[in-house]
């Protein structure tokens, strides 16, 4: 027993010698994350046992797990097995995640479980980079070498929230600018005698250059109409992808003209000159705040250098008064 403990802490003392005070963490660490790599490859590419396969093939889940890969075309097949960690089991919770990254353009079903599996892998990976970075800079005290491990480790378990949410907004001031030039094209289509789904379908076809994300929307809007699907829902749902409001309000001006049996042309000619009104005043705003924001500007890089020429000859001829007297 003693020989055992002995043993212990001349390691005890080696491992502290070399890595410092956090020398038997690192060590239990670097283990535990060994240990990890190690059993990924045996989780990942695990056969299946073949007493399920015969099981599946006795009630008929071969077929069923074959119609339903052709439902699910474009996800990753080998993360479902993972579903339970990289999705949240609450239903609000997944459907609002989901309904945010559509917002961001990522519209495939496997959309969620590669965010979540991005947010896992980066935070790991930053966490290790911590850790030899830890190992090779000598001389960090305690709380440094901490610090130097979990900050990487929440940088790049935040990086991949932080991307969706700029893709967002970026996407969101993209349809903001161009939806005032798509609603006078589809009044122009809706004037020259095209319906109202054939003007949708021109516009995302002459604008798709200029404004990609628009006319995604607007592809998605004449596909599910062609579909089958009524008409209102397809608007209203469109209103929910975007989340903005002129296109909500878009949204609502079609529906009541649609159920009121009143022009779409006449709705589309006065909703479009307001959006021609609202992108101007956007524009004055823009300008208006301008001077605001080059005031700590001018503050910073004009004042200090004009105090400086009007009162460092005075200064300048103080001090010499005074090392004279």
């Amino acid at each position: 027993m003693d020989f055992i403990r002995n043993l212990l802490s001349q390691i005890n003392e080696a491992v502290t010698g070399a890595l410092g005070d956090l020398g038997p963490l690192i060590l239990v660490g670097g283990l535990g994350l060994l240990l990890v790599i190690v059993a990924l490859p045996a989780i990942l590419f695990r056969k299946k046992d073949p007493l399920d396969k015969l099981r599946d093939m006795h009630n008929g889940a071969g077929d069923k797990e074959s119609r339903r890969a052709l439902r699910i075309g474009g996800k990753d097949q080998r993360l479902d097995r993972f579903s339970q960690f990289l999705e949240p089991q609450d239903i609000d919770e997944l459907s609002q995640m989901r309904l945010t990254l559509i917002r961001a353009g990522y519209r495939s079903k496997g959309a969620v479980q590669t965010f979540h599996f991005a947010q896992f892998a980066l935070g790991l990976g930053f966490l290790a980079l911590g850790s030899i970075y830890v190992l090779v800079a000598p001389g960090l005290s305690a709380q440094a070498s901490i610090m130097s491990v979990l900050i990487p480790g929440a940088v790049g378990y935040y990086l991949p929230k932080y991307w969706v949410t700029k893709r967002v907004q970026t996407r969101a001031e993209e349809i903001t600018q161009g939806f005032p030039d798509a609603l006078d094209l589809m009044l122009v289509c809706v004037e020259a005698g095209q319906s109202l789904d054939q003007s949708i379908i021109r516009v995302a076809k002459e604008m798709r250059a200029a404004y990609p994300a628009l006319c995604e929307e607007f592809e998605m809007v004449a596909y599910e109409m062609k579909a089958g699907k009524d008409k209102t829902k397809v608007l209203r749902d469109m209103g929910e992808r975007v989340d903005i409001q002129d296109v909500n309000s878009f949204v609502t001006v079609l529906i009541q003209s649609a159920t009121f049996g009143t022009s779409v042309a006449e709705a589309l000619r006065v909703y479009a000159a307001e959006m021609r009104d609202k992108r101007v005043l956007r524009a004055e705003e823009k300008a208006n705040k301008l001077p605001t924001k080059l005031t700590l500007g001018t503050m910073m890089f004009c004042v200090p250098p004009l105090l400086i020429i009007l009162i460092g000859p005075s200064v300048y001829g103080i001090a010499q008064n005074l090392s004279g007297g």
